[in-house]
């Protein structure tokens, strides 16, 4: 069976691991980065129960045009602060959903690398594409870049 394809980037933040933990298992500072600068994902669509076998769903609305998309998932590990692995789908009923996998590594001094890879069933010129686009500092390294703004914009 070939391996599935996907998306790897590794940041660094100048915040605590347990104060990038939090960007990804707290609702409000979730939506608060999850979409990107182009996306609003209002507060109150957004649920979480962090723990393994646990769900996920939040409510986005994207440019252009504010389209609707209802994203979900389940946790697979929770590991605070250090992994956190996860469904996440926008596709109701189907069983497609890509397979997020966060580790966050204390560098000391106040810093995190946090590492991300996403893998599924996206072909391999969409994977290609993210990752392209990433380079040039949107999408994935948008909403990266935004946990990063957060951070250290907020206590």
């Amino acid at each position: 069976m070939d391996e599935p394809q996907g998306i790897t980037i590794s940041r660094v933040f100048d915040a605590t691991r347990e104060r990038v933990w939090q960007e990804w298992t707290e609702p409000e500072r979730f939506a608060d980065w999850f979409g990107g600068s182009a996306s609003e994902v209002p507060p109150a669509t957004v649920a979480m129960d962090v723990r393994p076998g646990g769900s996920w769903r939040l409510t986005m609305f994207a440019d252009p045009g504010r389209r609707e998309i209802r994203w979900k998932g389940e946790y697979r590990e929770v590991v605070e602060p250090e992994r956190l692995v996860f469904t996440l789908s926008d596709q109701p009923g189907a069983d497609a959903y890509e397979l997020v996998t966060v580790v966050l590594t204390d560098l000391g001094d106040g810093r995190t690398e946090m590492l991300f890879e996403q893998r599924g069933g996206l072909s391999a010129e969409q994977y290609e594409r993210a990752a392209s686009i990433d380079k040039r500092n949107k999408t994935a390294g948008a909403k990266l870049k935004m946990v990063r703004d957060v951070i250290q914009s907020t206590p």
